[in-house]
């Protein structure tokens, strides 16, 4: 069975890129044909077969007999499910009304129930009802489009889903899609996306096109969609990590593994509000190359080829056109198919900033991710001086991902423990006296190179714990004894330091090895997910006919040196030092249902006494009083705080005039905001405030180090 490297990238829009799980039927069967409302005649759905009720009773017993929680499928499991079922189907609480969601609510606990029994009532009595409540608010917002709107009423929309609720009655839906269309225009009006020379798009027709488009998506769902999307729905009650691909998604994403198909370089995740959003941007895609899109944007709609319909993907015409095709409400999956196409093709996005201030169009070229720009690369600086006068050398070593084998060769070619020992060689012959190591943009990778390029900075022994769902612990060491590097070092991070990252910091911090300085603690994502195809199982035979689908199930965690996992938790830098990106909901923590921080024994390992806690307060101190009287440092501090206040934002005024007025108030701090994109798209080191705080703090921590006489090697006290 394959195993999912714990990255939280696993939405990346490059080739390659891993589905996300949509589900497959079985139970009952309910005649639901499609309303012609909206000219839509696409059959029938809620007919499943014996392939359907096999698969719900391999899922069940794979969840309990596999997954990492040992727990079983029953009644609070049910509970979860319910709700993320009602929420995957309407995030925005636009549709359904209260008296279905109380309706609905005798299925609450009996869904595991139903799940063993192979009976899918709930699951296609709820889709059914929600696509009547589709059919019905489309009706009611094209007809509230075409209405008068009035932009000088002094009212607001609630913009946080967690404080929206269902509709009452036909009323209050209709003052919900009122003050929603109203927000739309206020958006799409005057949004500054127009192109020179270029007609100007009418926004009540893109809303018309957009409430239509959605309604025939979900009329183009049929029994496997719908049943995929319920069984996802209680599998990722177990852990946000679990999902269950149908036969069909399954071959899909086969079929995707083996195609020469690139993307953007980004990773794309729902959002409750309906939108994919941009959670992170691959270092050497093309996002990150080629700029305009930022983390938290919202992908509005997406469109192929430029504005005249060149530089398209051929297939990707002849499916979606050339026109925009809005991607609210779809799900990441129907996203990723639009975006992901031949390199050198053109995709244009519609965005809407995370502070939904406006739309804006990028235009992006499809390309591979350049491998060269996600190796490992150095560069030397000086800062400070030495007791002799000489300057303090110190090396950066970016490190974007641990790869294995970059060049494709049988013996072994480039890889991360490769490039990274052939980098400190030559700051060895430089005479570099303290090492960086830049995890910020690390998102994971190559577990077996995480643990290789801990060991060219310690002499040998534990680099982490692995426990599965038995509970049996293996015990992953550097077994190369020597190093490649015995001087001071700093491991740099961030929220987007996951996985693999967080396992080499967490060792080099638990070996008191060197320091961690960054956001307050990394990702936290410590879990591996297997794939296991369902039909090998069915048929008990490797070359089976793929007609059940596949479960990616959590079944393993790791753990640090010292037996704390770095799931949930992550690793807490040792000193802090402000960051937008140390406010962003990116974490692990973030997701529902994340599996629990917990620790095993401690492996045997001996400390290096290259830290203490009244050493790290020290120069945690200094750096403070640096930060203090930095431009730079206050700058960010304010920028930190009107993005704190942009993202609490519970409400958004209605009043046109209130709101273009933050519209402009918007632009104008984005516009400082560019230069600092621009040089996030660039693969050089380049010295900027913050790199320049963080080489202040390795002299510091040098000249402390020199002071109490400690060299790099095992404190004899400590040997075991």
């Amino acid at each position: 069975m394959p195993s999912f490297m714990p990255s939280f990238k696993t939405k990346t829009i490059i080739a390659g890129l891993l589905c996300v799980g949509l589900l497959c039927a079985a139970g009952r069967s309910f005649s639901l044909r499609s309303s012609t409302a909206f000219g839509y005649d696409v059959g029938r759905v809620g007919e499943i077969g014996r392939n359907e009720k096999l698969v719900s009773q391999f899922v069940w017993k794979m969840m309990e007999r596999n997954h990492l929680s040992k727990r079983s499928v029953d009644d609070a499991i049910s509970a979860r499910a319910f709700d993320k079922y009602i929420n995957s189907l309407d995030p925005t609480k636009a549709y359904f009304r209260q008296s279905d969601i109380q309706e609905f609510s005798k299925w609450k606990t009996r869904l595991d129930d139903q799940l063993k029994a192979s009976d899918y009532t709930a699951a296609f009595q709820i889709f059914q009802r929600f696509v009547q409540r589709v059919d019905q608010e489309t009706k009611l917002a094209i007809e509230l489009v075409d209405s008068h709107q009035d932009f000088s009423r002094d009212e607001e929309i609630v913009v946080d889903p967690d404080l929206g609720n269902f509709a009452k009655d036909d009323a209050d839906a209709r003052e919900f899609w009122r003050k929603r269309i109203k927000y739309n225009l206020l958006v799409l009006c005057g949004s500054g996306d127009e192109q020179p020379g270029a007609a100007k798009a009418d926004p009540k027709e893109i809303l018309r096109k957009r409430f239509r488009s959605f309604a025939q998506r979900i009329h183009q769902m049929d029994s496997e969609d719908v049943v995929e999307q319920y069984i996802s729905s209680i599998t990722s009650s177990f852990d946000p990590h679990t999902s269950y691909l149908s036969h069909k998604s399954f071959d899909n994403f086969m079929i995707q593994m083996n195609l020469e198909l690139d993307g953007i370089g980004a990773t794309l995740q729902s959002s409750d509000e309906g939108y994919t959003v941009i959670k992170s941007l691959v270092t050497g895609g093309a996002a990150a190359n080629q700029g305009g899109l930022k983390v938290e944007d919202k992908i509005a709609a997406v469109a192929q080829g430029t504005e005249g319909g060149d530089d398209a993907d051929p297939t990707l015409v002849r499916k979606y056109g050339t026109d925009f095709v809005d991607a609210t409400g779809m799900n990441v999956d129907g996203v990723v198919e639009m975006i992901r196409g031949q390199a050198g093709t053109v995709v244009r996005l519609s965005v809407l900033s995370a502070d939904s201030s406006g739309l804006h169009t990028v235009s992006l070229v499809r390309e591979k991710v350049k491998l060269e720009d996600q190796a490992a690369h150095g560069a030397v600086f000086d800062d400070g001086k030495k007791a002799d006068g000489s300057p303090n050398r110190i090396g950066v070593i970016d490190l974007p991902m641990f790869y294995a084998n970059m060049s494709g060769d049988e013996d072994g070619g480039r890889s991360t423990t490769v490039d990274v020992r052939r980098i400190l060689d030559d700051f060895n012959k430089k005479n570099v006296d303290a090492l960086v190591l830049d995890l910020r943009n690390n998102g994971g990778g190559s577990l077996k190179e995480a643990v290789d390029c801990t060991g060219l900075f310690i002499d040998s022994g534990p680099v982490v714990q692995v426990k599965d769902s038995n509970g049996q612990i293996e015990v992953l060491d550097d077994t190369d004894r020597g190093v490649a590097w015995s001087k001071p070092m700093i491991v740099l991070t961030s929220k987007f330091s996951a996985s693999a990252s967080e396992i080499l910091a967490g060792a080099i911090q638990d070996y008191q090895r060197g320091l961690v300085i960054g956001d307050t603690t990394t990702h936290g994502k410590g879990t591996v997910q297997n794939l296991m195809n369902i039909s090998q199982m069915v048929y008990n035979n490797r070359n089976a006919p793929n007609d059940f689908g596949a479960l990616k199930i959590t079944t393993q965690q790791f753990y640090r040196p010292n037996g704390d996992s770095t799931q949930l938790r992550g690793v807490l830098a040792d000193i802090v030092l402000p960051s937008v990106t140390d406010k962003m909901d990116v974490n692990e923590s973030d997701l529902d249902y994340p599996v629990e921080f917990d620790r095993v024994p401690r492996a045997r390992f001996g400390t290096y006494a290259m830290t203490d806690p009244g050493m790290i307060k020290l120069l945690g101190e200094r750096s403070a009083s640096r930060r203090s009287s930095s431009d730079d440092f206050q700058k960010q501090l304010v920028s930190i705080s009107k993005y704190v206040e942009n993202k609490n934002l519970k409400t958004i005024s209605l009043n046109e005039e209130k709101f273009l007025a933050r519209r402009r108030k918007l632009s104008a701090e984005k516009a400082e905001e560019k230069v600092m994109a621009e040089q996030m798209g660039t693969n050089e080191i380049t010295r900027d405030y913050y790199l320049d705080e963080v080489l202040r703090i390795s002299s510091d921590y040098m000249n402390s180090l020199s002071k109490q006489g400690t060299a790099a090697w095992l404190s004899s006290a400590d040997r075991l």
